[in-house]
């Protein structure tokens, strides 16, 4: 088991945690994510690594409050334990250096996008960061990201923070003045991943995003996070998350990501139905932890 060592309330329903997992901590790079299960009766659900302290054993994720398994996390307090932290997974993002990159986050997809964006800063590229959120409420690790890139643009749909409009708007202001730029990364909603894809296609930059297809085992087996990625079929866990975001088949994955809709919805309606009627206990605090880690060699 897993004792979460801290937590904080980054923007409304958002919320980081920092983690003991040291295995993961020392294997873990830019790209790479975990695998959760809160308890015993929990689903399993991928979460990006944010941040890891190998020194501290630590991971660090941030999480959006959207479904069941997202609400029974938040629940969870420092001292809590989490049943099952299963990683790094998935292939880790290669980082080349000395070019001009873009690094654009939406929503908690900005989370994601952070250690990537760290990581080819310190490769010795210059770095251009887009962050785009709903409205101002949403944006997270603005800091952070001003921090170590040499120019940020913040984008929100209402116009409540920074410019109003998408992240492509902010995009295309950047590639006005730099038309060096080598490389793109996308990360957020897939609407907002196929909407830079499209812009860049045009204009031949290489692009890539971090699929989130419906995912359980996270190794390969199960095939549930299949996607469609230059007429191939691809397992996102394994041949992913990353990439080539002209190549992907974003209809198919949005349809694919849609199949349980409804049911999600019921879940969630049932959940919050027994929070309501006290069914939904706190996890005992402090048990006599048991390592069932994961780490890749």
């Amino acid at each position: 088991m897993f004792q979460i060592l801290s937590k904080e309330t980054l923007a409304k329903s958002i919320t980081k945690f920092v983690i003991e997992a040291p295995y993961v901590a020392r294997k873990h790079k830019a790209g790479n994510f975990l695998i959760i299960r809160v308890n015993d009766h929990g689903e399993r659900i991928p979460l990006t690594i944010v941040d890891s302290n190998p020194d501290a054993g630590t991971v660090t994720i941030i999480v959006q409050t959207i479904g069941k398994t997202t609400k029974l996390l938040s629940l969870q307090n420092e001292g809590d334990y989490l049943l099952d932290v299963a990683g790094p997974l998935g292939n880790p993002t290669p980082i080349h250096g000395n070019g001009t990159v873009v690094c654009i986050g939406g929503g908690v997809g900005t989370a994601e996008v952070y250690p990537i964006a760290r990581a080819l800063k310190k490769a010795g590229n210059k770095l251009a960061t887009i962050i785009g959120a709903r409205s101002k409420d949403l944006i997270i690790l603005e800091n952070e990201l001003r921090e170590i890139s040499d120019r940020t643009f913040i984008t929100t749909d209402d116009g409540t923070y920074g410019k109003k409009g998408f992240v492509t708007d902010a995009l295309g202001e950047y590639l006005q003045v730099e038309s060096g730029v080598s490389s793109i990364y996308a990360i957020g909603p897939i609407i907002m991943m196929k909407a830079v894809s499209d812009f860049t296609r045009a204009r031949g930059i290489p692009t890539y995003v971090s699929l989130n297809p419906i995912m359980m085992d996270g190794t390969g087996m199960c095939g549930a996070c299949r996607v469609t990625v230059g007429g191939n079929t691809k397992f996102a866990c394994v041949d992913g998350p990353e990439f080539d975001g002209h190549l992907v088949d974003f209809e198919e994955l949005m349809t694919r990501n849609r199949s349980y809709m409804e049911l999600e919805r019921m879940s969630v309606d049932r959940f919050d139905a027994e929070i309501r009627e006290g069914k939904i206990s706190h996890p005992v605090q402090n048990p006599k932890p048991k390592v069932s880690e994961v780490a890749n060699a």
